[in-house]
């Protein structure tokens, strides 16, 4: 069956784009996709049961962001890290890409970075002689989406308040609205919670260029299923609990690693493109943003949930639910 991209379009007004968090983080609203009921993140551990295991991405935002100038001529480059190639190689963006080739010497503070290769991907390969994490901690920015004009009052607004293992590039969004004060109550109405590292690239809010969805090329993620997690899923299997993935980030990595419907422990990376008719073996139910139109998180929740995602995409814009990173969620079962 060939979807075309214009499929999981939709309008999205500038008005709802969600430009500051809820404060406090579990004030932000929850539409219960069940009966289409106007919630609270503080309402989701009473709309769980005892024996449910939640799981949660705990990767934490890289300040990633790094500000510098070409040291022949001093012109200002704006470098975006995505991942680490070891021995000091990462891939980046860089702006202005027309100017900067292979050979070209940048400067950050104290340290170097020279241009290695310009791939098709538009991606840069640089070069540092530092140490590039110390590097970003000490000069680095926290990049925000495009869509985000309003800076932030506080860098850690962009960070999940279980954030552990650094290496993202974007937060894991749906995680954001949850709160020590909800995580705790989970655990005191007896819903197990466990944690799988997802790192997430950019091209996850990425609107899909192609005519169909077929046609993209999905990115690949590095992920770490915990074997603490693995243990914790076979036995909420065991005792008949629902697996609810905190956001897309843990439906794919859950999805990635299930085998006839046992959960892997270990490291790996996903390409898994999540699109309707696939058949989900890890995943009952979701907490997750509203997404960007035409992108792959859009075409993953049509996959969970049918094309009743058009009806619950048009309720929450005609309720004033605030959408994208910053905005409100929904929770759904799998269709």
């Amino acid at each position: 069956m060939t979807l075309r991209t214009d499929d999981f379009d939709y309008e999205l007004p500038a008005a709802a784009i969600a430009q500051r968090p809820a404060i406090p983080r579990e004030s932000a609203r929850l539409l219960d996709c069940r009966g289409l009921e106007d919630r609270s993140f503080s309402e989701l551990p009473g709309m769980l049961d005892a024996g449910d295991l939640v799981v949660l991405n705990t990767t934490k935002v890289r300040a990633a962001r790094l500000r510098g100038t070409k040291e022949e001529t001093g012109g200002a480059v704006e470098v975006l890290l995505l991942s680490d190639r070891g021995q000091g190689d990462w891939d980046a963006l860089i702006r202005p890409a027309r100017k900067v080739r292979p050979g070209v010497r940048l400067r950050f503070g104290s340290a170097r970075a020279v241009v290695l290769e310009r791939p098709a991907s538009g991606r840069t390969t640089l070069r540092f002689d530092a140490d590039v994490e110390a590097l970003a901690r000490e000069m680095g920015e926290v990049p925000l989406p495009p869509y985000i004009t309003t800076p932030l009052a506080d860098p850690s607004e962009y960070q999940t308040v279980f954030a552990k293992r650094l290496g993202s590039a974007a937060a894991p969004t749906a995680g954001l609205h949850l709160s020590t004060r909800v995580l705790a109550e989970f655990a005191d109405r007896g819903v197990d919670v466990a944690s799988i590292d997802l790192h997430v690239g950019i091209d996850t809010f990425r609107p899909i260029a192609e005519e169909t969805i077929e046609a993209h090329q999905m990115h690949s993620e590095r992920f770490d299923v915990p074997v603490e997690t693995a243990a914790a899923f076979e036995a909420a299997r065991r005792r008949g609990g629902r697996i609810i993935a905190i956001g897309t980030t843990v439906v794919r990595a859950l999805e990635s690693a299930v085998v006839d419907g046992r959960l892997n422990p270990g490291s790996a990376s996903t390409e898994l493109f999540i699109r309707p008719g696939y058949r989900f073996g890890a995943v009952d139910a979701m907490v997750t943003n509203f997404h960007v139109p035409r992108s792959t998180l859009i075409v993953l929740v049509a996959a969970f949930i049918g094309e009743r995602w058009r009806h619950v995409y048009r309720t929450a814009l005609e309720r004033g639910y605030r959408f994208l990173s910053f905005g409100d969620a929904m929770f759904t079962e799998r269709a």
